[in-house]
């Protein structure tokens, strides 16, 4: 009994440890204040409160997407067709499940390389876990699959705007020139790497619990939870058994399954920007005209500072050039917003009509769907709080200076080393920040124009800089409890984070050393700014 005690009181939720984070770092803050380091603002306690609630505020388009995206499966639930489609496609794979892991984990980080698949990943750590227990394997498969698949594209980005284009935006505004072609190609040599090592580190676990499900990763209470939401009942275990007839399908199910899967694809393509790719197919029809609007004296006052009273003498003659659009594009008639420029009200307003659909044609009577819908959302809940908690430790940060003291302080400290040293250590200070910062294109933004500039005046390569900073955070967002999609997405899969670790510990190790590996070579042999 003191045993079974011990593990319990060991075992932290995610709302607990983010707490504890958010605590640690407002102390920190405050010692670092009351010793007088210059540009460190202490958290006040009004702050600390205030924190969640802002990170909630801060994260309220991805918060809405889940909770929508909640009734949305829970309407398909009702439907009875995922569950029908998860047995049919185990059926006709039987003895070769473990070919979907290699297959779908390379779909993740084509998804992660190209555009930055993160967030838009949360709904797939459902289906997969779903998916892997009946094949055999556990929810950890599921989720590794997910984030493993999808962070090392994220880690090696290639054409992601969300990381290198935002980099590469940083550094130009600054006057640095950028070569395209040599981020892209550095950038596939590390997605293409980390991807096989993670591949083929997810496949021989998921072989040793197919073979022995005691090789599990999962602690008692997660093999259950496991169990009672994905496992099969007896009748169904002998039924599976037999393995004399193919799992049935309606006509219904088979249609709600096309829908369903055509609600991803959907989503997937309207949030790749396909226009910073060359393809302009989605925004065809679209135009604008520039409107010039005269401006009055009190306007342009309020157009030079708008937070005091400026006085101009009359008259004044000044005119406002803009740009208003005059034809949509024909990919927006449904959101008012062209596929390829989603963001997540986009894809709530998406999932919320498919809902409906899939409602319609899965036969759901309408207080069954209400009741479906309302249910699905409540489960999302506790992802929700947690994507909000997670954020709130960036806002935290954000208020108190303490990511900017770090990243100025190492910058200065790094100026004047050689390039076998400055890579390496770089790419650990990316580590050390990614925690503070998990957002990619906020970590650019911040980062960029003081790294990137460091690297030019020592005359190193900021091509091999910008993919420090991609691989330093993506590695990081591999675990890091300040992402809340990766906190979100566990919970989901009702693993614990604590868990997460323990499985993937000894691989983020071996993906930090291979990145630090070419990252350094990369900054030797690549030549420097001109």
């Amino acid at each position: 009994m003191a045993d079974t005690k011990k593990k319990k009181r060991a075992s932290l939720s995610s709302f607990t440890i983010l707490l504890i984070i958010l605590v640690a770092l407002a102390v920190i803050t405050v010692i670092m204040a009351a010793c007088g380091v210059e540009g460190i603002e202490g958290a006040t306690l009004s702050g600390v409160l205030t924190a969640p609630v802002f990170g909630f505020q801060d994260a309220i388009g991805v918060c809405l997407f889940v909770m929508i995206l909640g009734g949305f499966l829970g309407i398909v639930t009702e439907t009875g067709a995922l569950d029908a489609g998860i047995a049919a496609l185990v059926h006709k794979l039987k003895g070769n499940e473990l070919v979907l892991i290699p297959i779908l984990m390379f779909i993740f980080s084509i998804g992660g390389t190209t555009y930055g698949m993160c967030e838009e990943t949360v709904p797939f750590y459902l289906l997969l876990a779903a998916t892997m227990v009946a094949a055999g394997f556990d929810s950890l498969t599921g989720a590794a699959v997910v984030l493993l698949g999808a962070g090392c594209g994220v880690l090696g980005s290639t054409v992601n705007p969300f990381a290198v284009g935002v980099a590469v935006d940083a550094l130009s505004g600054i006057g640095i020139a950028v070569n395209q072609g040599i981020i892209i190609a550095l950038g596939a040599i590390l997605w293409l790497t980390t991807t096989i090592i993670s591949i083929i580190f997810v496949m021989r676990y998921a072989k040793k619990v197919k073979a022995d499900k005691g090789s599990t990763f999962l602690s008692l209470q997660e093999q259950q939870d496991m169990m009672s939401e994905w496992g099969m009942t007896d009748s169904e275990a002998e039924a599976a058994d037999g393995q004399e007839m193919a799992p049935k399908m309606t006509g219904r199910q088979k249609a709600t399954l096309i829908v369903f899967a055509l609600t991803f694809v959907i989503m997937i393509v309207s949030f790749i920007p396909w226009e910073d790719l060359g393809f302009d197919g989605f925004v065809a029809g679209q135009s604008y005209e520039e409107v010039t609007t005269t401006m009055t004296g009190e306007e342009v006052a309020t157009f030079i500072d708008g937070a005091t009273t400026t006085t101009i003498a009359e008259p004044v003659e000044a005119v406002s050039v803009s740009e208003e659009e005059v034809t949509p594009a024909w990919s927006s008639f449904l959101t008012g917003i062209p596929l390829g420029q989603w963001y997540f009200d986009e894809a709530s307003t998406w999932f919320l009509l498919m809902a409906l659909i899939i409602g319609v044609i899965g036969g759901v009577s309408e207080s069954r769907f209400v009741k479906a819908f309302i249910n699905g959302a409540a489960d999302m809940m506790s992802v929700v709080l947690i994507i909000a908690l997670a954020r709130s430790i960036t806002v935290l940060m954000a208020s108190t200076g303490l990511d900017m003291w770090i990243l100025n302080n190492a910058a200065n400290a790094l100026a004047g080393m050689s390039a076998i040293i400055f890579a390496p250590l770089s790419f650990l200070l990316y580590i050390v920040l990614s925690f503070l910062i998990p957002s990619s294109s906020g970590m650019a933004t911040v980062s960029m124009p003081i790294m990137g500039g460091l690297a030019s005046q020592l005359n190193f390569s900021v091509e091999t800089m910008v993919m420090i900073y991609s691989a330093g955070n993506g590695l990081v967002n591999l675990f890091t409890p300040t992402s809340g999609a990766i906190m979100g997405g566990l919970a989901l899969a009702k693993i614990e984070y604590s868990t997460w670790l323990k499985f993937g510990a000894k691989l983020f190790v071996v993906l930090g050393i291979v990145c630090m590996v070419i990252l350094t070579a990369a900054m030797l042999i690549l030549p420097g700014a001109a």
